[in-house]
């Protein structure tokens, strides 16, 4: 399935195309193996059939996170948790490296999943690191921030797990680390994106000043799997 719009559902984009390597599937229900990224997809027109595999897939109890949802799930899927959030495109950005910067590997990994712990950016889990590339920057040897680049639909990239640790902030390394990872997306000729919290109006406010630009609002839901689905 092509779709016009690669944005309107990222996860699944990602996850039938560029990084299918990541990929776990039933049916047409895919999820990332879970020691990448908590993510899990439908296609944009789910039947029953899917609803049912992607119950398979996750296992029942499970709470899965769904975006871009067309209606609502079915009724026995019970929600958990609604959230609001934003997508912020930067066909503008240009972005800039910077000096002080360094590329993080995988021995970097537990400084990170550190960091992120204390800072909490969003999930961030053991094999992250290998959907894409994560920048950091250190003082006296310690990591202090971080950004990388996480979800990538065709022609585009997602720049997450932007943090700073707190004695750190108010520096503005989180914004050199946006520009110096969005430089390395447009090297490929792709465009940045990114999502952010509804309600994190501070975040927004900082994209919008860099170049980004609302996209669309979208809604988090959490659904726990129920124990039976029916199909057909």
């Amino acid at each position: 399935m092509t779709l016009s719009d690669p944005l309107a559902h990222p996860a699944w984009t990602s996850l039938t195309g560029e990084h299918r390597r990541f990929a776990e599937s039933r049916g047409r229900a895919v999820r990332y193996r879970t020691d990448v990224a908590p993510f899990i997809a439908l296609p944009p027109d789910p039947g029953r059939e899917d609803w049912a595999d992607l119950a398979a897939l996750a296992g029942a109890g499970t709470v899965v996170p769904l975006t871009g949802l067309v209606g609502p799930p079915p009724e026995h899927w019970p929600v958990v948790q609604r959230g609001a959030g934003v997508q912020l495109s930067g066909e503008r950005i240009v972005g800039a490296a910077d000096p002080e910067a360094v590329l993080l590997t995988e021995a970097d990994v537990p400084e990170m999943l550190a960091l992120v712990e204390r800072t909490k950016p969003g999930p961030f889990r053991a094999r992250t690191i290998e959907l894409g590339r994560y920048l950091g920057i250190r003082r006296d040897g310690v990591l202090i921030a971080m950004a990388g680049e996480r979800l990538h639909p065709p022609g585009w990239t997602e720049i997450s797990a932007v943090c700073t640790d707190a004695a750190h902030r108010g520096q503005g390394l989180g914004t050199r680390l946006v520009l110096a990872v969005a430089a390395g997306i447009r090297e490929r000729d792709e465009v940045p994106f990114l999502h952010a919290s509804a309600d994190n109006a501070n975040a927004i406010r900082l994209y919008e000043s860099l170049g980004f630009r609302l996209s669309r609002r979208v809604e988090f839901t959490f659904l726990e799997v129920p124990a039976d689905v029916p199909v057909g």
